[in-house]
């Protein structure tokens, strides 16, 4: 959690995961993380760089199909041998797959329990695992049994360690100017706010912009929580027209998203304007948003574009500040209850950044707001009624652009078909979707067919990510 990047920061011990084309990437990070150690997923080209910081204190190949014959990949091999780092090679597959030069077999999860990895003098190391094992007990052994028998890692990505880091970084980085923090009243934006203002206080200043395109009661909420609880420094902006009428007549969901991002930064330059010295722009841009958005991360192609991040004008007059920018969401909800804020915020329910532009499938009008906004209240009222809220990671309505036909007491209608999706996910990169009590499935329909204008028909999203995203847009 640094706002210059961790691979170039000596204080975090770091594991990089190469991408060599697999599935199992993020996980692979993400089982390194859950051991309290650091880690980044990198493409192999980028790997050089990462071997030229002393903070590296090994490398795991996270490998597709083919990859211990493709060329790039030996020469990222060569590198890591001139430089002694560790290295593990993990391969998920039902069949055998080549080795490249230089790595020693030393165990496989297809028929037999992973055995553990013990150091040698070539301290490079391979295992096949089963897709399935990787995440069982035995499959996160042999990880931590690399990161600390063979890397010699300490525990030490911890919240307490990570925002001790970041408010020195950010001190160091801010000094005296000003700084503005995009608040939109989500779980990131939220910790990002009391995180950053506990290193430059008054120095920062929070912007709230009611894009008119925000769940019900999300501007009380958030001035509730930032301002009036923490003591945060907040501005309300109404841009609610200038947003409408720039998204007029637009479909195209990445226009959408390109169009809310450039608006954004043309808003917060404003509001810099009126206050005077504000350098820096802060924001609660995650690390699954720049996975998504660009292949700079990695090698993952692009899904869509973030308005954070893709959404981003290519000229900006503020610098960018992004203390979570190489986060998972569960790791910034922990940040954020060390810094005491309350599970009310830290558990709500991941909300896009776009708002609700992007549950619209089609023109945003405010017609289709008030559809969709009456809907989701609906769909999360139900469910938190259910005792089932903190068990799912996302829930909300979609307003299709499809209708159909119905009947309202004794009036043929012709309205429009609202979509409910509820998921589970650790980070948001993968998600199941949750299997609903049929009764509360029932209620959350009755409720929106009968208490929403407009609407005469729900449907259930039973679809996974991969290969859906979890939003519909």
């Amino acid at each position: 959690m640094y706002v210059s990047a961790p691979e170039t920061n000596p204080r975090v011990e770091t594991v990089v995961v190469v991408d060599l084309g697999s599935e199992h990437s993020r996980l692979i990070a993400r089982n390194v993380r859950e051991s309290r150690v650091y880690s980044e997923v990198v493409s192999p080209g980028a790997l050089l760089k990462r071997l030229r910081s002393s903070s590296v204190k090994g490398v795991i190949f996270s490998a597709g199909p083919g990859a211990g014959e493709d060329r790039s990949v030996s020469s990222a091999i060569e590198l890591l041998v001139s430089s002694n780092t560790p290295a593990l090679w993990v391969s998920c597959s039902d069949s055998t797959e080549s080795l490249p030069d230089g790595f020693r077999f030393i165990g496989s999860a297809l028929d037999t329990p992973i055995g553990a990895v013990a150091d040698g003098q070539d301290r490079r190391f391979a295992v096949q695992f089963q897709p399935e094992a990787l995440s069982s007990d035995s499959g996160v052994d042999i990880i931590r049994s690399f990161l600390f028998s063979v890397c010699k890692c300490s525990e030490s990505w911890t919240p307490a360690f990570a925002i001790e880091q970041s408010i020195k970084d950010i001190r160091e980085r801010v000094g005296s100017s000003k700084a503005l923090l995009a608040l939109s009243g989500g779980v990131d934006s939220s910790v990002a706010a009391v995180l950053v203002h506990r290193a430059i206080g008054d120095q920062l200043t929070c912007v709230f912009v009611d894009t008119g395109l925000q769940r019900k009661g999300e501007v009380e909420q958030v001035l509730s929580t930032i301002r009036d609880t923490f003591g945060v420094r907040l501005v309300h902006v109404d841009a609610q027209e200038r947003f409408l009428r720039r998204l007029d007549g637009v479909s195209d969901p990445e226009k959408k998203r390109v169009i809310i991002g450039n608006e954004f930064i043309r808003v917060f330059d404003e509001e810099a304007e009126k206050l005077g010295d504000v350098e820096y722009l802060v924001q609660g841009t995650l690390y699954s948003d720049v996975i998504e958005s660009s292949k700079d991360a990695g090698s993952a192609p692009k899904v869509k574009s973030h308005h954070n991040v893709g959404g981003l004008p290519d000229v900006m007059r503020l610098k960018l500040i992004e203390p979570f920018r190489y986060l998972f969401k569960d790791e910034v909800r922990r940040i954020g209850r060390e810094l005491g804020l309350s599970d009310a915020v830290i558990n709500r329910h991941p909300f896009p950044g776009p708002g609700l532009a992007v549950r619209i499938i089609g023109p945003v009008t405010r017609e289709a707001l008030s559809i969709v906004r009456e809907a989701d209240a609906i769909v999360i009222e139900e469910i938190k009624r259910a005792g089932l809220y903190d068990d799912i990671w996302q829930a909300f309505a979609v307003l299709t652009n499809t209708r159909t036909v119905g009947v309202v007491g004794d009036e043929r209608t012709y309205s429009s078909v609202v979509a409910v999706r509820a998921v589970h996910s650790e980070d948001g990169m993968t998600a199941d979707w949750v299997r609903l009590p049929h009764d509360l499935m029932e209620v959350i329909s009755d409720r929106i067919v009968n208490e929403v204008p407009g609407v005469s028909r729900v449907v259930y999203d039973i679809t996974s990510k991969p290969p859906s995203t979890i939003e519909w847009e």
